[in-house]
C-alpha cells in the first residue's frame, strides 16, 4: 500500500515524539506539574496565535458548521473534546513523571504497548476488525507485561497508565471527522489550562517563579512548540483519514527511537526480563502486521 500523505503525517509525528525525552530530561530537577503548567500554557498561546492571526477563516466556517449540525452530532463532538482534553492533560503528566522520575524506559515501554491497547479500543468502542492473529498479538502484549511486572509492578503500572490514556485520546478523537484538527486541538488546551490553572499548586506548579526561570521558559518553548503543537496537528491530522489500528501500528516509530535514546544517549540498562519483553512485544508486531490486512478496518469510526 503507498504512503498517502496522512501515513506521511502520522510518521512524522511519531519520529518527533521519539525524540522527546532529550529535552524533556533537562528539566528533570522540575516537578512534573511545573513542566506540565508552562507546556499547556506556551502551547496554548501559539495555538491561540496561530487561529486568530492566520486561520479566521477557518475558525468562522467551524463556527458556522457548528451551528448548523443536529444537537446530537453537537453533543457528540463536545463530548469528544472535552473527554479529549482531560484525557490529553492527564496523558501528558504522567508521562512527564514517568520518564523523568522512573526511566524513559518506562516511558518507552508506554508508547510501545499503546498501539496494541488502541487496537483493542478501537475493536470495543469502534466496532474495528480485529483478525484471529491480532488477537494472539494482543496475547503477547498482555505476556510482555506480565513479564516486566515480574520484578516492577509499579513501573509496569504507570507505563500502563499512560498508555490508556493516550490510547483512549486517540479513540476519542475519532469520533471528530469532519471537524477542523487544529482547531479543535487549541479548544483542548484551552480546558486543560482552566482545569490546571486553579490547581497549579495541588501538582507542585510555581507559576510565579517560573515566570522568572529563563531556562524553563526556554525548554518548556521547545517542547510546546516542537514537540506538541506540531506533532499533534499531524498526528490528528492523519486520524482524518487511517483507521485507529493503523495510526496505531504506525505509532510503534515512537517507541523505538525512544528505546534508541534510552540506550545510546542516555545508557540505560536493561535486565533480561525486560530484554524477553521487548522481544515478545516486537514479536506481537510483526504478527499483527503479518497478512493482508481488511480493506474496510475503521469505517464504522466515520460518523
Amino acid at each position: 500500500m503507498p504512503l498517502s500523505r496522512h501515513h506521511l503525517a502520522a510518521l512524522a509525528a511519531f519520529l518527533i515524539w521519539g525524540f522527546f525525552p532529550i529535552p524533556l530530561r533537562l528539566l528533570t530537577g522540575y516537578a512534573s506539574g511545573q513542566i506540565l503548567f508552562f507546556r499547556i500554557l506556551l502551547s496554548l498561546a501559539m495555538l491561540l496565535a496561530i487561529n486568530l492571526l492566520a486561520r479566521r477563516d477557518a475558525l468562522r466556517a467551524t463556527w458556522r458548521q457548528w451551528q448548523q449540525a443536529p444537537v446530537r452530532e453537537r453533543q457528540r463532538v463536545a463530548l469528544s473534546t472535552v473527554v479529549g482534553g482531560v484525557l490529553l492533560t492527564g496523558n501528558w503528566l504522567l508521562f512527564i513523571y514517568v520518564v523523568n522520575q522512573v526511566s524513559v524506559q518506562a516511558g518507552s515501554f508506554a508508547y510501545l504497548i499503546c498501539p496494541i491497547l488502541t487496537a483493542l479500543l478501537g475493536f470495543a468502542v469502534l466496532g474495528e476488525k480485529l483478525r484471529p492473529r491480532q488477537w494472539l498479538a494482543i496475547g503477547l502484549s498482555a505476556l510482555s507485561c506480565a513479564l516486566l511486572g515480574a520484578g516492577a509492578w509499579q513501573a509496569l503500572l504507570m507505563s500502563l497508565v499512560v498508555a490508556a490514556t493516550y490510547a483512549s485520546y486517540l479513540i476519542s478523537q475519532r469520533q471528530l471527522q469532519g471537524y477542523d484538527r487544529l482547531l479543535l486541538l487549541t479548544v483542548q488546551l484551552l480546558l486543560a489550562a482552566l482545569v490546571i490553572l486553579p490547581i497549579a499548586p495541588l501538582l507542585g506548579a510555581n507559576p510565579a517563579a517560573g515566570f522568572q526561570d529563563g531556562h524553563l521558559l526556554l525548554i518548556t518553548a521547545v517542547l510546546s512548540a516542537g514537540f506538541t503543537v506540531v506533532p499533534l496537528f499531524l498526528n490528528l491530522y492523519a486520524l482524518n483519514a487511517l483507521p485507529s489500528g493503523t495510526v496505531g501500528i504506525l505509532m510503534y516509530l515512537n517507541p523505538l527511537v525512544s528505546f534508541a535514546v534510552a540506550f545510546l544517549y542516555f545508557q540505560e540498562k536493561a535486565s533480561l526480563e525486560q530484554a524477553l519483553a521487548y522481544g515478545l512485544i516486537l514479536a506481537s508486531v510483526v504478527l499483527y502486521n503479518s497478512g493482508p490486512r481488511p480493506a474496510a478496518a475503521g469505517a464504522s469510526a466515520k460518523a
